[in-house]
């Protein structure tokens, strides 16, 4: 389940030196939005963006997304975070501070279809996702030359039944402890458990479906046997369920009894692409807070 709340005033454009971000989720109750607000003030920031949103005023949890200016930013971050630490304890927050100028890095994993890939790199090239696309890892070779072109790592590790742990161990080793998300780009492997733990809601997959439908192969096969009149898309975070994780943004589009399973495809892998590229955009820009197995996404 998603909950997609509209922001309230313009976002960062991101360029911005002293511009920084703060997720909360905590309790509900009176005085969050005020502390906050006060803690910056007091500090000298200016807040430029701030949308909230709760389950329930009365007991539920109450989340934020708030932005703002902090003369001298980078030489204060840590200071500030340590001073909002008693804020954060009197509310029972979980919460994130985040320099805006502190580009995250994403690592994408592909398999062979390259659809999902080529969309990601093409806003990358264009200045529309403000992140540093550090590599792309891949079970296939087929990707390496136009990857490379772009001046970005390709790293091929091969998976069959026999050589999965190794090739997770090697995939976690070419990732690394500094990047911020891992994109599955039609990634055709199941992640593993301990993988998964690593990276907590750092993982994002494009389903090839409005889930939950067509769980297996060839998905438009199916629906084009069921005589379906929507097909989508959905974007997620990756979890120990397969294809069960909180759902990032989805998306949809009429076909009918006309279209045949390649024109089904067709259609698919243009909203496939489209999704993927809007739910990374919409992390990458701090803008999605997890609570159990839903998202508040503010966008």
């Amino acid at each position: 389940m998603e909950l997609h709340v509209k922001r309230e005033h313009s976002s960062s454009d991101g360029q911005h030196p002293n511009r920084a971000r703060m997720l909360i989720s905590c309790p509900d109750g009176p005085g969050i939005v005020a502390a906050v607000s006060r803690f910056l003030f007091d500090h000298g920031a200016n807040i430029v963006q701030s949308d909230q949103y709760t389950m329930d005023p009365s007991g539920g949890m109450f989340f934020m997304r708030i932005e703002f200016d902090l003369p001298e930013l980078e030489q204060r971050m840590e200071q500030l975070q340590a001073e909002f630490g008693e804020i954060a304890g009197q509310f029972q927050m979980n919460w994130q501070m985040f320099n805006v100028s502190h580009k995250k890095r994403l690592a994408i994993f592909v398999s062979k279809e390259d659809h999902c890939l080529v969309e990601l790199l093409w806003q990358w090239q264009a200045g529309d996702l403000d992140a540093d696309i550090a590599l792309v890892v891949s079970n296939h070779i087929d990707m390496k030359e136009y990857v490379e072109s772009f001046g970005i790592p390709y790293h091929h590790i091969p998976v069959t039944g026999d050589t999965k742990a190794e090739a997770e161990r090697r995939q976690l080793e070419v990732v690394g402890e500094d990047i911020d998300v891992i994109i599955l780009a039609r990634y055709m492997q199941i992640i593993s458990p301990s993988f998964i733990e690593h990276y907590r809601n750092r993982i994002i997959n494009i389903h090839h479906s409005f889930l939950p439908a067509f769980i297996g192969g060839n998905p438009y096969a199916q629906a084009y046997r069921r005589g379906v009149k929507i097909i989508g898309a959905t974007a997620h975070y990756v979890t120990e369920e397969l294809d069960g994780g909180p759902i990032i943004e989805q998306d949809v589009q009429r076909v009918s009894h006309g279209d045949d399973v390649g024109e089904l495809k067709r259609i698919g892998r243009t909203i496939e692409r489209v999704v993927l590229a809007r739910a990374v955009k919409w992390h990458i820009e701090d803008r999605i807070l997890v609570h159990q197995n839903k998202t508040v996404v503010f966008n």
